[in-house]
């Protein structure tokens, strides 16, 4: 790695060409290399960006020693056998969610970031959300006083969805409402609990040997009082896509809109009945940011021609998170420090869906974190 500068590779080019401009404006990152094992995708996106390194075979791009870092953003299975490779290749990685489908894949994947001395780290874009900075700022300051409680949700309709998703049970894939709720005060899960309710229609049972509509969870926290509720749904459930985030404190909570767009609801202890709450617009973060990348905070990278890729209209632009990603994965890496969330603690929050659905099979049973998933 050169002196402040990384090389990055970006796998995967449907969701994963809204990242190539951001690296190719931060100071810190080199856009070095793209991976599409389709040819006329990867030249197409190639010729667009005006990347000249391009491979359309991972194993062969991860024998290019000037590649210092990986940002991989395949489909799902894919995540953590791609992830080890490119840890036992000496490659730094960011995966996009989640981590891994099994519990032992987020094992080996932590213990190959002790054995190599190099750095994972998850991106998770509700983290990195507006939203979620405002209430990580209100929370920093002291605003909310003692927290009290979180919620939430991540529902969409994945009907129409290719290859592993459909009949997918909802928490295989928790992240985005798993994640705000251990981030905002950097906590661990110890255990939880989960039900599932209702049903999806019979041809989507035989994928995953599931059958439920919507799977709720209650997350314990480690060494501490705290508890979080949330839940998701996939198929068959009537609402508007919805990634939300609740916080409740003694002195001020914040609650996500029911409608998208509408603005957050803050609600102010000890005030008469009628003046309690009030809508909040969330201020915009760019500020955190390297000026050359603070656009990508409002817009995305395809708004002059509408092709997104579909998560990302689905999901109203991520809450502007992308660049926040980018930066964050980009410095702890120029300056030799460990990333949010790391190995360690995006193993927590991916376990956690897992083995919600886990319980869920067990009628509710308490399932226990694994160990490596906590200091």
């Amino acid at each position: 790695m050169q002196a402040n500068k990384v090389n990055i590779a970006i796998v995967g080019l449907g969701f994963g060409a809204e990242f190539i401009p951001i690296y190719q404006r931060h100071p810190q990152a080199e856009m070095f290399a793209i991976c599409q094992r389709n040819k006329e995708k990867l030249d197409q996106v190639g010729d667009a960006f005006g990347i000249a390194k391009r491979y359309t075979d991972y194993d062969e791009l991860l024998k290019d020693s000037t590649i210092d870092a990986v940002h991989i953003n395949t489909p799902i299975p894919d995540h953590a056998a791609q992830s080890l490779k490119a840890l036992r290749a000496g490659k730094h990685v960011a995966c996009t969610v989640p981590m891994a489908t099994t519990v032992e894949e987020c094992r080996q994947i932590v213990e190959a970031v002790k054995e190599t001395g190099l750095t994972y780290m998850m991106m998770e874009t509700v983290v990195y959300a507006r939203e979620f900075l405002f209430m990580k700022e209100l929370y920093e300051k002291g605003a909310l006083g003692k927290i009290q409680f979180l919620k939430a949700s991540h529902q969409q309709d994945m009907d129409g969805w290719p290859n592993y998703w459909p009949g997918l049970p909802p928490m295989y894939y928790a992240t985005h409402c798993v994640g705000p709720v251990l981030g905002l005060t950097k906590a661990e899960a110890e255990y939880v609990s989960c039900f599932g309710s209702g049903t999806i229609r019979e041809e989507l049972h035989p994928f995953y040997h599931s059958s439920y509509a919507v799977e709720s969870t209650h997350i314990k926290f480690r060494n501490s009082d705290l508890s979080a509720h949330v839940y998701r749904s996939l198929f068959d459930t009537a609402r508007q896509y919805r990634e939300s985030f609740e916080v409740y404190g003694s002195e001020k909570s914040v609650e996500w809109p029911l409608i998208e767009g509408r603005p957050l609801v803050l609600h102010t202890a000890k005030r008469p009945e009628p003046e309690i709450p009030e809508e909040v617009v969330s201020p915009d973060y760019a500020h955190l940011l390297p000026e050359p990348i603070q656009l990508f905070t409002t817009r995305g990278v395809y708004d002059s021609d509408g092709s997104q890729h579909l998560s990302f209209t689905q999901g109203a632009g991520h809450g502007g998170s992308h660049p926040h990603l980018v930066h964050e994965f980009v410095s702890a890496l120029t300056g030799r420090r460990e990333p949010f969330p790391n190995a360690r603690q995006s193993a927590n929050i991916t376990c956690v869906g897992i083995l919600a659905h886990e319980s869920a099979q067990q009628g509710g049973a308490i399932v226990p974190l694994p160990a490596f998933t906590m200091l």
